[in-house]
């Protein structure tokens, strides 16, 4: 039996949620913009305080590894790596995609050959997709996918497929087939990582704490400041 810390980051809501043994005894969920940083380790030892638990009492930190927004990924990242340092423990990586699939096919009641694509914006009329079966085995790889109606054409011919997550609001009106079902104001959540972290931990699945970095999926490029005059 694991007591696990599942950070998730990926996307401007950050969930967070101690399990043990696979099953969620507490989590925390905050949607404010840019505050990531702010609150992360705040909301933690609360969480931490609710449960009746101490840090001490940690077996592995379970971190959602991407793809999703570049600050969001270091933030998440570099909270479970300090505390991986400080206690001695294992870090765990999920795939962001593979946690929200897990949690469409739990929201979405779309029958048994249904497939789950999950969604994160990554602006314009792209988004960071994958495709999972009810199992959670994936179908199609990690991608950085330009969205136009013959995107998932052959799948939505013969499957429902169910789409969710904050790229997928913009994909409503170009998705049109009867077989696309849209879960609204789905986010990722760390309730969702917990099973597969826990699978992950008694496989001893671990990271090199040291080493470890974000899947980014595409190289970061920093905005140019809005600074009158800096820039011709």
């Amino acid at each position: 039996m694991a007591l696990i810390l599942n950070i998730e980051t990926a996307t401007p809501v950050l969930s967070l949620a101690l399990a043990e043994d696979g099953k969620v005894l507490e989590s925390r969920t905050n949607d404010t913009q840019n505050s990531h940083a702010e609150n992360i380790t705040v909301l933690i030892e609360e969480m931490m305080k609710a449960a009746g638990k101490s840090f001490d009492d940690l077996d592995a930190v379970a971190v959602s590894k991407g793809p999703g927004s570049y600050t969001g990924l270091r933030i998440g990242v570099s909270t479970a790596k300090g505390i991986c340092y400080a206690k001695e423990v294992p870090l765990i990586a999920i795939s962001t995609l593979q946690s929200m699939a897990r949690g469409l096919a739990k929201k979405a009641d779309a029958g048994a050959e249904a497939l789950f694509c999950p969604m994160i914006d990554a602006r314009r009329m792209e988004v960071y997709d994958a495709v999972y079966d009810k199992n959670n085995t994936l179908l199609r790889d990690v991608e950085a996918t330009i969205v136009d109606e013959k995107t998932y054409q052959e799948l939505l011919e013969k499957n429902k497929v169910v789409f969710g997550g904050n790229g997928a609001g913009k994909c409503k009106g170009v998705i049109t087939s009867e077989n696309a079902i849209f879960v609204d104001g789905f986010h990722p959540s760390a309730e969702d990582m917990a099973p597969l972290s826990e699978q992950a931990f008694q496989k001893e699945d671990f990271e090199d704490v040291a080493y470890f970095e974000p899947f980014y999926l595409k190289a970061y490029v920093a905005g140019k400041p809005k600074v009158k005059g800096l820039y011709s």
